[in-house]
This record gives C-alpha cells, structure tokens and sequence, in this order.
C-alpha cells in the first residue's frame, strides 16, 4: 500500500490527480447546490414543479456525453495533453464566472447554461485524463495510479455534495457559493499548470467536426475491438448500478429509515469510502498486475450485498410517529440497522475491485493511437447506461409498483446475468486482446 501512496511524489501524477480531483469536487459542489436551489427557492418563484427542474438539471448534464465525447476522444489524441488540460480549466473557470453571476442574481436560466457547459468541461476532460494515465505511468504503476483515480473521484463527489450542502445553510449563501465554485476552478487551474508535456499520439489525425458521424465512427470502432467493448460495457454497468441506487438515497434514508439529512450524507459517505477502500486494494490484490482476476469478487459482491440489503430493510422494523426524523445515532440504535449500514459500505467496496480492474485494462489495451477515442466511447456507454438507469428505476417504482428494497433486489439479481454474459465475454477475448497490444510496450 505504501508504494501506492509514493505516486504522490511524483508530478507526473499527482499534478493530474489534484486537477482532476477538484474538478470532480467543482462539478458536485455546483450541481448539488443548484439542486438544493431549485428545490427549496427557484420551484416556489417561477412556478415550475422541482421534479421537472430537477430532472432538466441531470439532463442537461448529461447530454454533452452523448454528443460530444466522440469529438473530444479525437482531440485528446491529436493533440499534447497538458496543454489541453490547462484549456480545459481555463473554461472551468469561466463557466464557474457565469456560474457565479447566475446564483447572485438569480438567474436560472443562466445556471441551466452554465450547467450544461460544465457537462460538455467534463466531456472533453475525460478522455484527456484517462489517456493520459498509461502515457504517464509505468505498467506497474497503471493499476495503482486507477485505484488512486477512483478513490479520489469518489471522494471527491462525496465531499463536494457535502460542502454544497453546508454552503447552502450559511447567511448569503448564494455569494458563497459562487465564490467557492470559482475559487475551486482557479485552484484546478493552477494544478495543471504542473502537468508535464506528454506527447500527441496521433497529432497528424483530421478531426471530423461533425458530432454524429464521429459518434457512430467511434462506436463502429470499439465494435471492432471485442475485448474492449465489453471491457466499456462492464464500465458502464457500474454506472448503471451506482446511479440506481444513489439516486433513491434521498428517499430511502427518509421513507425507508425515516432519517434526516445527515443520514442521506451518511450513507452516500459508506457508499463512496467503501469504493475507495476497494479501488485502494486493488493494487495489493493484483500484485500491480493489470488483471482481472478481482472482477468475479466484485460482481459477487455486488449481488450478494444488494440481495441481502433486500432482505436486512425487510427484517428492519422502525417506529415513527410520521414527523420526527432519526439522526444517525437513533438509527444506530435500532437492532438491524448495522447491517443495512455494512450493506451499503460493501456495496461501494465491491464496486471498488469490479471498476479498476475495467479502467485499467481499457487504458492498458486500448490501441495508442485511438485511446482517447477509446475514452470517449466509453463516456458515450456511461451516459447511454446512467439514463437507462433512470427509466428502469421509474418502470420498477412507478409502472410496476415495486418498492425500494425490491428495486435493489432486482439489480441484484440482474448483476449477477450480466456479470456472468460479462466475465465469460471477456475470458473468450482476452487473448486476442493480448496479440494486438503484444508489440505495443507502454510508455
């Protein structure tokens, strides 16, 4: 584990490890701000219902992946990364500026604007830091190095909702945040400014600027790669899984366990510390291997902990009178809640060894020239899987007339079908995958 933490001393990395750490906490800072806006402010003066606000706020987010993530593949492998990386947080934080001016004088149609700009910051982000990873890194550092991502994006999340949160409490609270989303941009800025030159690897490539024929060209390509489209599949399952069950934290911590805010912020903290418990571990477990040797234990795990937080919520018995809510020491109290809490954590840890094992080996036999394209492919699957996510919950919940514990059942069960089609995909193209990456030596 030690060695893991060394990479910290070394520029090539935790110049893009900060960079991108606080462009995950910018990003969660001002969406869940303006969520927590939208909510308790903006629904009640412009009339609009919050589910609708909220739902166009995700949308909105999202959308520059489906449209834009195929261009920004391309772009990241034509040009040098470190130059594009500071473009990149240059934009931030002008978009952050607007961002600002929009929560002072309250001006959400200006917040949307500013919205959807930061998804199509973070589209064109992606692929840049993923690529640059097995350019950066030695192969024995390249599992490590993923680990170390993932800990901090999910830390990073977690903490920027937190702060969004706080920051909303506070007297002038919309100055402080706009003063914090555009300080937080600024610093990201000045962390990439030590990102060391590291070269085009397609710098004579043309760029087809049409965002359609590029997406289908882009995913035609992958297609063409068997190993490594279903490495992205099994990445964007995760998302898939993740969303499905942080979405319904909210209402599961208040219809389920009748708790207060804290417990919607204490879960997410299991869910996210648990995710970077395992994605730590990673490199201990594979002996610095890209491997996928932990994937069966993350699929299993991620079955058996959401069937069992099925059956943990179905033993729960919790008394409320209807208008008190439970902090987390009442909840604590109650025989059987630990279990729901160990559920959750496991959930997250077992996510941890399912996802960097995908990362790791879609950056490590990703052909050198088209990896960044290759990112956003992956990028293009993530969104396609996190919307999917969001109609199935739906059709469970409001079609089916499901409740939240069966909705977690049914992931359950659904992971393990797609875990065994996944892993038996896999094992039947890796050799192949081997062949072609054979007289490829990373840098």
């Amino acid at each position: 584990m030690a060695n893991q933490f060394q990479l910290f001393k070394r520029r090539r990395f935790s110049a893009m490890f900060f960079t991108q750490f606080l462009g995950a906490f910018n990003d969660n800072v001002f969406k869940q701000a303006l969520i927590l806006v939208l909510t308790y402010t903006a629904a009640s003066q412009i009339g609009v219902e919050v589910s609708i606000l909220n739902n166009l706020a995700a949308m909105l987010f999202i959308l520059p992946y489906f449209l834009f993530s195929a261009l920004a593949g391309q772009i990241a492998d034509k040009y040098e990364k470190s130059k594009l990386t500071r473009l990149t947080k240059v934009l931030e934080v002008t978009i952050m500026s607007v961002a600002a001016i929009g929560f002072v004088f309250e001006w959400y149609t200006l917040l949307f604007v500013a919205l959807f700009l930061m998804g199509t910051h973070s589209t064109f982000f992606g692929p840049i830091k993923y690529a640059y990873l097995p350019q950066a890194m030695r192969e024995d550092e390249l599992v490590g190095a993923n680990g170390l991502f993932q800990m901090g994006t999910s830390l990073a999340i977690l903490v920027g909702m937190i702060v969004a949160g706080f920051l909303t409490q506070l007297p002038l609270s919309l100055y402080w945040i706009s003063a914090t989303v555009v300080v937080v941009a600024v610093l990201g800025y000045l962390a990439s400014r030590s990102i060391p030159e590291t070269p085009a690897m397609q710098p004579d490539l043309k760029i087809n600027w049409n965002i359609f024929t590029t997406s289908m060209a882009t995913v035609r390509y992958l297609y063409s790669l068997p190993f490594l489209f279903f490495v992205i599949l099994g990445n964007s399952w995760f998302w898939f899984y993740g969303a499905t069950f942080l979405t319904q934290t909210p209402e599961f911590s208040k219809v389920i366990l009748f708790g207060d805010e804290s417990v919607v912020i204490f879960l997410l903290t299991l869910f996210s510390v648990g995710v970077a418990i395992g994605s730590l571990l990673c490199k201990r477990l594979t002996d610095n291997q890209v491997s996928l040797r932990l994937l069966p234990f993350g699929i299993a795990g991620l079955s058996i902990f959401a069937i069992d937080l099925y059956f943990s919520l179905s033993s729960l018995t919790i008394i409320s009178d209807g208008t008190h809510l439970f902090g987390i020491s009442d909840l604590l109290s109650i025989s059987g809640s630990l279990r729901v809490f160990a559920d959750l954590f496991f959930l997250g840890f077992s996510g941890g060894l399912y996802i960097v094992p995908l990362y790791a080996s879609m950056q490590a036999y990703a052909p050198k020239s088209h990896r960044a394209r290759i990112v956003g492919a992956n990028n293009i699957f993530n969104a396609i899987f996190m919307v999917t996510s969001a109609i199935f919950a739906i059709v469970i919940l409001n079609v089916v007339k499901m409740s939240l514990p069966q909705l977690f059942l049914m992931t359950g069960l659904l992971n393990i079908v797609f875990g065994l089609f996944l892993y038996t995909k896999l094992n039947n193209h890796i050799k192949q995958a081997v062949i072609q990456t054979h007289d490829e030596p990373m840098m």
